[in-house]
């Protein structure tokens, strides 16, 4: 169980690992995608606002916020942006982030002092709620992701469904490195702290736990069903999203999730549809416009100094109607992308 906790622990907390392993690769499915998907994935994406890019200035008056997406996993290419955000940093007033150190810690504490945060000891088993294929499937997943069956059989769906988009090398690597990360977030984090400017957390640290709270059983299940598909090809996916992202073209990664469920979830079209938007809903639209409030009053107190602020998410926060960007624009700042 502490294995599990563990990795846990390093997961909630930041997605990140210092590294690739060597054998943490795969290739991009976009290479192999017949013509006729990838027209589909672009037609998704063609309206979407601020589809693409990772860094965008918004600006209203003289209150300034310079936006940068995210990837939480480390790779060596995050090294381009962390050099060119240092002068920034060295001129804000303050970094936000989703989760800054001290909320890192009290998540830390939480998973280590309730199992029941993640561990449904008295509900119906996951066995029991899914189909023999599919709890095969699944058991066989979550082993190769160090979590043994009979442990699996009671860990809560939410966390099961987000195990099983990450590959089991991955995690190997962060519990080998024993809690230290690479994602840009933590970079970044890293920089504020050596030029001493104040960190500030976008939201509470038991965000997680809250996200998932009123989910039906059903949807429960389908959440593990939705993700099934992919587990056993982490290290492709990976790989996949991971070019997207340093490309800039941040949309497209959701969008691929879309297609991928139509064709291998086993859902019908309509039940991954609902189940995107209730994830899209929970995972950002909903905390996107939360943290409005916290860039803008940020900003407000940082203009009285002549400064701005930075704030660093993940890089699915900055496009679409409900985008951290769009919201901005919708607050009468001005939008100017900074890497186009």
């Amino acid at each position: 169980m502490r294995h599990v906790l563990k990795a846990a622990a390093l997961a909630i907390l930041s997605l990140s690992a210092p590294a690739w392993a060597d054998e943490c690769k795969g290739r991009n499915l976009f290479d192999t995608m017949p013509a006729d998907k990838k027209a589909q994935i672009d037609e998704a994406v063609r309206d979407v606002p601020f589809r693409e890019g990772l860094l965008y200035r918004a600006s209203k008056g003289d209150r300034q916020i310079t936006l940068v997406g995210t990837y939480h996993f480390g790779d060596d290419r995050h090294a381009a942006m962390v050099q060119r955000l240092q002068p920034v940093i060295a001129d804000a007033a303050a970094l936000y982030v989703e989760a800054g150190p001290r909320e890192e810690a009290r998540l830390t504490e939480a998973l280590k002092s309730d199992p029941g945060l993640m561990v449904d000891a008295d509900g119906p088993t996951l066995p029991e709620r899914l189909s023999p294929d599919e709890w095969e499937r699944l058991s066989q997943a979550m082993s190769d992701r160090g979590s043994p069956a009979v442990i699996t059989s009671r860990l809560r769906p939410w966390y099961v469904s987000m195990m099983l988009g990450i590959s089991p090398c991955m995690l190997d690597a962060m519990a080998q490195s024993g809690g230290k990360t690479g994602g840009l977030d933590h970079l970044l984090v890293h920089q504020a702290q050596q030029q001493e400017k104040p960190i500030h957390a976008l939201e509470p640290w038991d965000t997680i736990f809250d996200l998932y709270s009123d989910l039906s059983p059903a949807q429960e299940v389908d959440m593990i069903r939705a993700a099934l598909p992919s587990a056993a090809h982490a290290d492709d996916y990976a790989v996949t999203l991971t070019d997207a992202y340093f490309s800039g073209d941040v949309w497209r990664i959701w969008e691929f999730g879309r297609f991928d469920a139509y064709d291998n979830s086993g859902l019908p079209k309509s039940e991954v549809d609902a189940q995107m938007a209730l994830a899209q809903d929970r995972l950002m639209d909903s905390r996107n416009r939360k943290w409005i409030e916290v860039l803008t009053t940020g900003a407000e107190n940082a203009k009285a100094d002549g400064k701005g602020i930075v704030a660093a998410f993940g890089a699915l926060h900055l496009p679409g109607k409900a985008g951290v960007l769009n919201l901005l624009q919708e607050q009468g700042y001005d939008i100017q992308r900074l890497d186009g």
